[in-house]
């Protein structure tokens, strides 16, 4: 790899920046400093120290748990909100894609990852991964519609536009406007479409997991890389 893609790769600098640094002599690579940007070294022998701290870089994919605040997009894309890679502290995005996006306004679990397989495995709903939701709702329901909408998300509802019924699914109340809803599918606007299948509208939405993973010990806005035992588990 070229010593200035690997700074740049291994830091958060630019691969400008990185040119930079090594024009005014302040890298070393085994211990004999070098300025030549184009220099090829061995990623995984080679000593290469920037201000008294070696650096490296992970080979191989990376597995990210991102807990995603509200007014962030789930795309790699510029949009007309702030995008959640903005708020995930990796030097270069390369390959990096979303598993089960969640909308601007819902917060919660959301995995990244550069590893195509793994991510179909975390989405795909024959491998049952479960997505536990919490909700708030426009609309209180009593005890008697509770009950019911509980028994028919239980079987399947057919969902307008669709044309298979939801997956069996499991609707817990907490009160009359909180509920916590447990998927093992993700359909386009699932958690919205089934509440307004009951005449209702969910107003604050937050998944809580995803599979194994929960956001236990991590903040809004906050990431870490999942280690190699939960990244098995999918």
């Amino acid at each position: 790899m070229r010593l200035d893609k690997f700074i740049s790769k291994a830091t958060e600098l630019s691969r400008k920046e990185a040119k930079k640094i090594l024009h005014a002599g302040e890298v070393t690579v085994n211990d004999s400093v070098t300025k030549d940007v184009g220099l090829h070294v061995d990623i995984e022998n080679d000593d290469i120290v920037w201000a008294g701290e070696p650096l490296s870089v992970a080979t191989g994919n990376r597995y990210i748990l991102l807990h995603k605040p509200e007014g962030f997009e789930c795309t790699l894309k510029v949009k007309e909100h702030p995008i959640v890679t903005e708020l995930i502290a990796v030097p270069e995005l390369g390959n990096l894609r979303i598993a089960g996006r969640l909308d601007v306004d819902t917060t919660g679990a959301l995995l990244i990852s550069d590893d195509g397989k793994w991510l179909h495995r975390v989405t795909s709903p024959k491998h049952e991964h479960a997505k536990i939701y919490e909700l708030t709702l426009a609309d209180a329901m009593d005890e008697t519609k509770q009950a019911n909408a509980v028994a028919e998300v239980a079987q399947g509802i057919l969902l307008e536009g669709d044309h298979e019924e939801t997956k069996p699914a499991v609707l817990e109340f907490i009160d009359a406007t909180h509920a916590r809803l447990t998927l093992e599918q993700g359909k386009y606007h699932q958690v919205k479409r089934m509440m307004g299948y009951f005449g209702n509208r969910v107003t604050e939405l937050h998944r809580a997991s995803v599979g194994h993973i929960t956001l236990d010990g991590l903040e809004k806005g906050d990431s870490r890389f999942l280690t190699p035992e939960e990244v098995a588990k999918f």
